[in-house]
């Protein structure tokens, strides 16, 4: 038996973390979207082994328990399966070190995928619960959709479908660890989002009051480290986007248009400056 799960890439309209927890990890408020950029995961029950294989058509990704979907599977199996072999094999659409969840996109489509080939029937929720333990943002990644993230990316709250707007996206080639920019906080002296104004910018479909409430509490600790993210988002701006912010830790760019003219004006442009440039919508896997 084998099913195909859709593992779409995720940005964030809103990031902000409002303090640290007693256990060092970051409490966050977050809006995020998936957008249809997405890696296909797909799961095979096999008879012939009683472990886990991972392939991937990204040659420099790791294969074994490094690998976040190889995490999801073991996960699954000490949970529900014993030694039931599962083979799953990756094609990767999503850029790496991006700040786009593609590792935690996988692992969900795992996660989503063995609950079905098990017929193990968890909700969504249930299956959140299991992705945190592997990833903060896994939780949202099962959901796929547009939502209000907190706590420590566990607490996903639906907001309903983004109103219409195209999305360009555009990753540097340098790449940031993000273990480095969240030990650059500084708790007292950081700025904080109006996530709040995101929220209900999104809830009313109010595409212009969502361009100006937009924001990411980790951008300028990126620019820091990797000045080329500010020099995206300037020229996003310049070529019509009407508004860019980096997603996640970084490096990715994003950039937003409420007309689709507008945005292939923005992408066309931004081909000649980056590499790695897409066109994408919002989606939802519902």
């Amino acid at each position: 038996m084998e099913i195909i799960e859709k593992a779409p890439a995720k940005i964030n309209l809103s990031l902000d973390t409002p303090f640290r927890n007693l256990d060092g990890s970051p409490e966050w408020r977050m809006v995020m979207t998936a957008i249809d950029l997405a890696d296909y995961v797909k799961i095979e029950s096999a008879s012939d082994i009683t472990g886990i294989q991972v392939e991937t058509d990204a040659g420099f990704l790791p294969q074994d328990q490094r690998n976040l979907a190889y995490q999801a599977a073991k996960k699954m199996q000490q949970l529900f399966a014993g030694h039931q072999g599962v083979r799953i094999k990756i094609k990767k659409n999503i850029p790496v070190a991006a700040g786009m969840g593609g590792g935690s996109a996988d692992a969900a489509a795992v996660l989503r995928g063995l609950n079905k080939m098990w017929k193990l029937n968890l909700t969504r929720t249930e299956m959140a619960k299991i992705g945190l333990t592997i990833d903060s943002d896994v939780p949202f990644c099962v959901f796929s959709e547009t939502a209000l993230v907190t706590g420590k990316g566990e607490i996903i709250t639906p907001l309903g479908e983004l109103t219409s707007m195209w999305i360009v996206i555009a990753k540097p080639r340098a790449s940031v660890s993000t273990p480095t920019i969240l030990k650059k906080i500084s708790y007292s002296e950081l700025s904080h989002q109006n996530v709040d104004e995101v929220v209900e910018s999104i809830k009313k479909r109010d595409p212009m009051r969502l361009f100006k409430a937009m924001g990411n509490t980790l951008e300028d600790l990126t620019i820091a480290e990797l000045p080329e993210v500010a020099k995206i988002k300037d020229k996003m701006i310049s070529f019509g986007a009407q508004a860019a912010q980096m997603t996640g830790s970084g490096p990715t760019v994003f950039g937003l248009c409420s007309k689709m003219s507008r945005a292939q004006h923005v992408y066309n442009s931004l081909k000649g400056f980056c590499d790695e440039v897409y066109l994408v919508r919002p989606c939802n896997l519902d």
